[in-house]
Parts: structure tokens; C-alpha cells; sequence
């Protein structure tokens, strides 16, 4: 929770808010919730609308780039390493959550569909959208330091 928190409001301190507002909504409402296997991916919706919510009281941008090293997990290596913390910073906001959600939170297609609230397709074009400016952005880095 606090990896996708902290990519969204880009500061320890906001971020660590919207979990303790996102527990207690969970809390609040969980008797709204029908179905128990969805739990994580409901919780994590409640999660996204929080920073949504505090990102347009703030007016804040999406992930900064120092966000964006610290949305890996314990045990992967940093984004930054990879070489493509540059390119992500270059992608739109929506296509560098995907990107995020998909391969740095394992999440499947399904589940962030759910948790943007947009049908499969949408996500599986973004998410192609996003991997092939990655792919152009690094071939043209690559191309400029040979």
C-alpha cells in the first residue's frame, strides 16, 4: 500500500495519511464489500481514490522521478538501475501507473482494470502504449551514447 500511496503523492508524510484515511474508510465500509475474495483489490481502490482525492486538493503531478525508485519492493531491484527511470518520467501519468501496477506490483490486467475502474482492453492499450514509447525512448538513449 505505501509503495502505491508514496507514487501518488510523491511525500513520506501524505502518503502514510492516505493509508491511516484508506484503513478507516476500509473499516468503515466493510460491510459494503459482497464478495471477499476482492478485498485487496477493493481496499486498494479506496487506497487510489484517497491520493486522487489529495492529489487534486494539492493540484500534484503524478510519481516524481524519486517516487518512482521507491515503488519496487523489498528484494527487486530499483527501478533505477534498469536504466529507465528517465523514460517513465516521460510517460503519461495513467500509462506509468499501469506500468507500475503490472510489473512492479504484479498485478494482473484484470485486477487493475478493477482498481482504475476501466475495462481490460483499455489497460492491455495502455499498458501496450507505454511499452513501446519505453521501447522508443530506450533505443534512442541507447542510440545517443553509442
Amino acid at each position: 500500500m505505501y509503495g502505491i500511496a508514496f507514487a501518488y503523492l510523491r511525500n513520506e508524510d501524505d502518503a502514510l495519511e492516505a493509508i491511516q484515511e484508506t484503513v478507516c474508510r476500509v473499516w468503515s465500509k466493510r460491510k459494503s464489500l459482497k464478495d471477499d475474495r476482492y478485498f485487496t483489490t477493493w481496499m486498494i481502490r479506496i487506497l487510489i481514490n484517497v491520493c486522487m482525492d489529495e492529489r487534486k486538493k494539492r493540484k500534484r503531478e503524478m510519481p516524481s522521478d524519486s517516487a518512482i525508485k521507491d515503488v519496487a519492493g523489498p528484494g527487486q531491484e530499483s527501478i533505477e538501475r534498469l536504466g529507465i527511470e528517465e523514460q517513465l518520467a516521460k510517460l503519461l501519468p495513467h500509462y506509468k501507473m499501469v506500468i507500475v501496477l503490472k510489473y512492479y506490483r504484479d498485478m494482473t490486467i484484470t485486477q487493475i482494470a478493477e482498481m482504475m475502474e476501466k475495462p481490460d482492453g483499455t489497460i492491455r492499450t495502455w499498458l501496450h502504449k507505454a511499452l513501446k514509447q519505453l521501447r522508443t525512448e530506450i533505443g534512442e538513449r541507447e542510440g545517443d551514447s553509442a
